[in-house]
């Protein structure tokens, strides 16, 4: 009788059997001796070369699947003597996402650097190297840099995009500026667009980055420069979104995966700040603290709000930097009350105006985006020294005419409209009593479109 029961407790449990084989068949992490072809196959995108200090580098990667991945790095004329960052375990929950960071580096130092996936080195069709920040002060002055400068990417994706033309195109663009060898990439926000299918789910912010971040183009520019980013409406939420879309933490959350910005200020944003050489830039939030467009102005109609103003103009005032950058997504200086431009915020936009002035901070300029053209606008003020903004846009998305009346407006700089897509590169030399910021602006293929020379004793 029990070799009855045994044998139909058998039958019984034989298709489990099965089920338990063709499961066992399904994908698992990488083992450490798979060979590098398949290492190779489970890099999603990436390695990204986020910020520079002195004693540590960021570095940045996204897998397709679980795995453990990390960077091996030696200074270029140092090959056989090599360092390891931290090993991460890479996962679904974090968008496979890693943040590795080199910290076993002196300053002033150039890095070549490997990602290994499961031990194994992933072979790259391009350079991949790091800088450290030297120790200038008190020994010389300032060493030359240059960064690149660019805004609204938009990637195409036919499934999900609206019908009709491509929004997006000019990929390449990517290439022109690798070539150009900036020291670092500055991202002023629609780094990516997200779509009606993406921005109700943590599901679609995650996908919708990965798709960005994932463009074959962009592999070069990002392994071998350095970047930073802020963000505006598209890669924080809908178009135009304000301070109440729905799921801001998690396009929060995602900002933080996918970049590597030295530091938040506010738990509740993006908003941070970062130095190369004798420069601070500020990248500030115009989306987290923002009132609804339409609200009509005054002290209540917030853009960046009280709370992120106080931190800007405590943190310029104690700064020392011969030129200040503040970095954001829409445009500041155009006087033009349409679009998203800061002047429909006038109240707050006149506040911050006339507290750089009280304060007497030297050096102050705009770097925005959005507008899908790139412009350069100069206010005059009484007493003291013009504000500069410089708007460069779009990197990929499609271009957009500014309207008569803004080419009317006495703050445009005659000349430097360029209505194609286009990318900035800003250079920052001389003395450290006589800098000087050389602007060009290129298009896609790498072609200038126009220059300009700003003196750091211009700004005082």
């Amino acid at each position: 009788m029990y070799k009855i029961q045994f044998l139909l407790l058998l039958t019984l449990l034989s298709p489990l059997v099965v089920f338990s084989q063709q499961t066992s068949k399904r994908p698992v992490p990488v083992a450490r001796s798979t060979p590098k072809s398949a290492s190779q196959n489970n890099l999603q995108s990436g390695p990204m070369v986020g910020y520079s200090e002195m004693r540590e580098v960021m570095l940045w990667v996204q897998t397709k699947q679980p795995a453990k991945v990390q960077i091996r790095y030696h200074e270029v004329d140092k090959p056989t003597v090599n360092y390891l960052t931290n090993e991460v375990q890479t996962n679904r929950q974090t968008a496979f996402t890693a943040h590795l960071l080199a910290d076993q580096v002196e300053p002033g130092k150039k890095y070549t650097y490997e990602l290994l996936i499961e031990g194994q080195k992933v072979s790259l069709p391009y350079p991949t190297q790091f800088q450290t920040q030297p120790l200038w002060q008190w020994r010389t002055d300032p060493p030359t840099f240059h960064f690149g400068v660019g805004s609204c990417t938009y990637v195409n994706e036919p499934e999900v995009d609206r019908p009709g033309k491509p929004y997006g195109d000019g990929y390449e663009i990517f290439t022109s500026i690798a070539a150009k060898k900036p020291d670092f990439m500055l991202w002023t926000g629609d780094n990516t667009y997200t779509r009606e299918v993406d921005w109700n789910t943590r599901s679609g912010v995650l996908r919708r980055y990965t798709h960005t971040r994932s463009l074959p183009e962009m592999q070069p520019l990002l392994a071998n420069t350095h970047n930073y980013a802020t963000w505006d409406d598209h890669d924080y939420g809908p178009n135009d979104a304000d301070r109440s879309y729905w799921l801001k933490p998690v396009t929060l959350e995602a900002f933080k995966l996918f970049w590597a910005n030295p530091n938040f200020v506010f738990p509740e944003g993006c908003a941070g700040t970062f130095f190369w050489n004798d420069c601070q830039f500020f990248l500030l939030d115009d989306r987290t603290f923002r009132a609804p467009n339409d609200m009509p102005d005054g002290p209540e109609k917030a853009y960046y709000g009280d709370k992120q103003i106080q931190w800007l103009m405590d943190a310029m005032t104690f700064s020392k930097a011969t030129f200040k950058f503040i970095v954001t997504g829409g445009q500041i200086v155009n006087p033009t009350e349409a679009f998203e431009n800061y002047s429909i915020y006038g109240t707050e936009r006149n506040r911050l105006f006339k507290a750089i002035t009280d304060a007497k901070i030297p050096g102050v300029l705009f770097l925005t985006g959005d507008r899908h053209h790139s412009i350069l606008h100069k206010l005059d003020r009484a007493g003291t020294y013009p504000l500069y903004d410089l708007t460069i846009s779009p990197l990929t998305s499609s271009v957009a005419q500014p309207r008569a009346d803004e080419l009317k407006q006495p703050t445009y700089v005659a000349n430097t409209l360029v209505a194609e897509r286009n990318f900035g590169l800003l250079s920052v030399s001389g003395p450290l009593k006589d800098r000087v910021l050389t602007i060009k602006v290129y298009d896609q293929k790498g072609t200038e479109r126009w220059t300009r020379e700003i003196r750091a004793n211009e700004l005082k």
